[in-house]
């Protein structure tokens, strides 16, 4: 199931009063620049153009995505282009020093405006469609943060405000300062974190949901069974979820998706994707994933999934064999689940 031409429909995230209409898919950009091996900006250049032509124009990136090269390079992409060809969602929170994974969590007001004119800057527009905030600090009062991005809004300098990993407390109290677009939080067969009430949540205020990682960060793809030919830099060799002990014990996970793929005549990728995308109905919530790639091979693989159908009772047997909790290994290592679920 690979599509030949642009055939997306869209979603419209948040409230019906100022909705922000994207593509039903989205492309995460993050692996283009780090985590994921090494990066080559000509191949993902290649497939940013490629996804503009398919009708994935909802491109997902941040200020901290290999240290503000993730910007600059869908900035080279806006300049050949156009603004107009796609909406850019960025990030900021968390601060890196260069070449460290290590990160600092801040939502300081002076901080956001500075991150804020920077992304405009590598991005090379002057408004940004949707601004998360990427990682919440516990310690400031979501309602300050809240303010300062109201501010930037007023100020033309952003359209619509998101926000990333939010317990449904934080989520009303940030809603009540200002409407809240969309909530980017982790979401897949092997992470079900949002159905402990923040779907409910979602629904009941207008605010969109955006899975990242709807793959499994590449498991649930059925391309991997360890480690092992995974580049040194590659984050997922210090994830737990990707530890021996763990990959072996998530295995069965994949091969209910590779069965589910068989009888359906497409790729488990497709099927893990579809599955995500019938969860929106499911919880009455808008959702767009945003599955990253860098090669045109698997974005067109992805764009295939909005044509696989899953049946109630595909649904039913995807959760009973893969319930809530099933997968082994935490999310994150410590460092990386700060700001987390907060």
């Amino acid at each position: 199931m690979t599509p030949e031409s642009t055939s997306i429909s869209t979603v419209q995230l948040g409230s019906a009063e100022n909705p922000l209409t994207v593509s039903a898919l989205g492309l995460g950009c993050m692996g283009m620049s780090e985590f994921y091996g090494p990066r080559d900006d000509e191949q993902s250049l290649a497939t940013l153009n490629r996804a503009i032509d398919l009708g994935v124009s909802f491109l997902d990136t941040a200020e901290t995505y290999g240290l503000g090269h993730n910007e600059e390079l869908i900035g080279r992409l806006i300049a050949e282009r156009g603004s107009d060809a796609v909406t850019i969602a960025t990030k900021f929170g968390i601060r890196r020093e260069p070449g460290a994974y290590a990160r600092g969590i801040s939502n300081d007001p002076a901080y956001i405006r500075e991150a804020c004119e920077k992304s405009l800057k590598r991005l090379g527009v002057e408004t940004i469609d949707l601004y998360y905030i990427h990682r919440i600090e516990k310690e400031r009062p979501i309602e300050e943060v809240m303010e300062a991005l109201s501010q930037l809004v007023d100020e033309g300098k952003i359209r619509h405000i998101g926000i990333c990993e939010a317990s449904p407390t934080t989520l009303r109290r940030a809603n009540a300062v200002h409407q809240i677009t969309a909530l980017q939080s982790e979401y897949s067969l092997w992470t079900r974190d949002p159905e402990d009430g923040v779907f409910d949540t979602c629904r009941e205020m207008g605010i969109g949901f955006v899975p990242y990682s709807p793959l499994g960060r590449g498991f649930l793809t059925g391309a991997m069974s360890s480690t092992d030919g995974l580049a040194d830099n590659d984050f997922r060799r210090s994830n737990p979820r990707f530890a021996d002990e763990s990959i072996n014990r998530n295995l069965f996970i994949v091969q209910a998706v590779q069965a589910m793929a068989s009888d359906k005549g497409c790729t488990p990728a497709q099927v893990a994707l579809a599955w995500v995308i019938a969860q929106g109905k499911e919880h009455g919530v808008s959702m767009v994933p945003i599955p990253g790639t860098k090669r045109s091979k698997y974005l067109e693989q992805n764009v295939g999934a909005l044509s696989v159908e899953l049946t109630r009772e595909d649904l039913d047997d995807l959760n009973r064999l893969v319930p809530p909790g099933a997968a082994s290994g935490e999310r994150y290592t410590v460092e990386g689940m700060k700001g987390v679920n907060a």
